[in-house]
């Protein structure tokens, strides 16, 4: 009789409405992938080798979980992590120094020690700031002062456009007691901080020493007279209100011009083609004692380079393009993001960033033979492949996105649906067992 045929049937139908009750159940899970229950039918063979014409039921094959891209939602966790894409996280324990285990659920957070961890305390991999792979650990150390100068391009970027239509507001240095600003072009000018009448703009930035003090350095413009085929303006430089001696403006090709007429605009409003006008200025930070007495604290003497090449002169209105300078005080860690291609990037307090390390990701040629250990976690087999580990964005690995997670791949009315079809087989099984009880109490009824 026919009894195996229809118990094989309730047992595979149970065991598809196991798979598909474990999608539903999971459908909030972050980084969750659904199964597909996969059957083949059964078929009797004698000794010989000869099957029967007729099955005698079904049998699961294999439940194959399916890696399609899930939703991406938006989290407040700045560490939460989304890839989009192919690949998967790699983690491992404290004491493991290559990854274990593998998942798509980047709901991260950072431990006691700096560490990327997940909820059960599983580090994430990828590489330092070095670039030596291991567990990511994020520095909460502030970061230490940089002096301006350190660089040894020119350390003071400044591109404006000075106003062509501005009065001359050079004068003669005999007009007044301030002849402290060696000869120019057309002689010693006249100018004094003070007196806006001796110059027509300035502009300010902040520069740091090399113990992190701000100092105000400020930059004054006074059009000098122009000539037939120049426009000279003079540039005056005081760091913290005092005036700057003047330093040499090296030029490429290179000459020596006095600070006084750092500036020389041809006609076009421009300065000589393939100059790089740069002003340098030497500035030795006074000692400076902290309030209420104590040991004076003294800072390393600077090297200031001013880069004017950007900069010009047309018939409109004194602007700042460009003012930027290398330098920085000390900084206490304010937050970090981690950008699409796993690049950690460090916030501080004074306003710099920082690369703190890279995640990377790992993809496996038959992601499939992974095996499910649960906790949204998947261990290699050698059915999978060796993990192909990479940069996000690179070969066929994905993106990874910040401040969000991936959403279950589950479809939960698909689901529904193919739990209503599994209801409906299993009860045929179950008729069909029923109608085959019928046949055999009709057998044993005959006289």
């Amino acid at each position: 009789m026919g009894f195996q045929q229809g118990l094989s049937g309730l047992n595979a139908s149970a065991k598809n409405l196991d798979v598909i009750g474990n999608n539903v159940a999971n459908a909030n899970t972050v980084g969750f992938k659904l199964s597909q229950a996969q059957f083949a039918d059964v078929y009797a063979s004698s000794t010989g080798g000869v099957g029967t014409a007729s099955g005698i039921g079904t049998k699961l094959a294999t439940v194959a979980q399916q890696f399609s891209q899930g939703n991406i939602s938006a989290s407040n966790n700045p560490l939460d992590t989304a890839i989009n894409g192919q690949g998967f996280f790699q983690l491992a324990n404290a004491i493991s120094t290559s990854p274990q285990y593998y998942t798509r659920n980047g709901q991260f957070q950072m431990d006691k020690d700096g560490y990327i961890v997940t909820s059960e305390g599983l580090r994430l991999f990828g590489v330092d700031k070095q670039g030596v792979p291991g567990a990511l650990q994020i520095p909460t150390t502030q970061i230490q002062a940089r002096a301006t100068g350190t660089s040894e391009k020119p350390n003071v970027m400044v591109g404006l456009n000075v106003d062509s239509r501005g009065a001359v507001t050079a004068q003669p240095a005999d007009k007044g007691p301030e002849a402290t600003v060696p000869p120019g072009p057309a002689g010693s000018y006249r100018f004094n901080p003070n007196e806006p009448l001796t110059y027509n703009n300035s502009t300010s930035t902040t520069i740091y020493d090399s113990l992190g003090n701000p100092h105000v350095a400020t930059l004054y413009f006074q059009k000098a007279p122009p000539t037939a085929t120049t426009n000279p303006w003079n540039v005056y430089l005081t760091i913290d209100n005092q005036l700057q001696p003047p330093q040499p403006v090296k030029t490429v090709p290179e000459s020596a011009v006095p600070i006084g007429a750092g500036l020389i605009f041809d006609t076009s409003g421009k300065l000589p083609p393939g100059t790089t006008l740069v002003m340098p200025a030497a500035y030795t930070p006074p000692i400076s004692t902290p309030a209420g007495g104590g040991i004076a604290a003294a800072a390393n003497p600077m090297t200031l380079t001013f880069d004017f090449s950007d900069s010009t002169q047309y018939g409109s209105p004194f602007g700042v393009s460009t003012l930027s300078q290398d330098g920085y005080t000390t900084g206490m860690p304010s937050g970090f993001n981690i950008a699409p291609d796993g690049t950690i990037l460090g916030r501080y307090t004074n306003g710099q960033a920082q690369k703190l390390g890279q995640v990377t990701i790992a993809n496996f040629s038959n992601p499939q033979g992974l095996q499910p250990l649960g906790n949204n976690r998947w261990a290699p087999t050698s059915a999978a492949g060796a993990p192909l580990a990479g940069t996000p964005g690179t070969a066929s690995l994905g993106v990874l996105q910040s401040g969000a997670v991936e959403d279950a791949n589950v479809d939960l009315t698909g689901e529904l649906v193919n739990m209503i079809v599994a209801q409906r087989v299993y009860q045929a099984n179950a008729q069909s067992i029923k109608t085959q009880d019928a046949v055999l109490q009709t057998i044993t009824n005959l006289r």
